[in-house]
């Protein structure tokens, strides 16, 4: 591993950015699930929300 890449973010890596997007997707299926139940549990909303969101910030960071 040369020195540029040990600084390189794991981020910045095509195949995880993919992988976080596909998560971020399912993420926001699961919630829109969730959301459309009878009695949504809102603490599993809060939990998908908050999973969402860092994922999100790992995606723009």
């Amino acid at each position: 591993m040369t020195a540029a890449n040990a600084n390189t973010p794991t981020s910045h890596n095509p195949e995880h950015l993919a992988a976080l997007r596909s998560k971020h997707e399912s993420l926001d299926k699961a919630l829109d699930l969730e959301m459309q139940r009878p009695k949504p549990d809102e603490l599993r909303i809060q939990e998908l929300k908050k999973q969402k969101l860092q994922i999100k910030q790992q995606l723009e960071g």
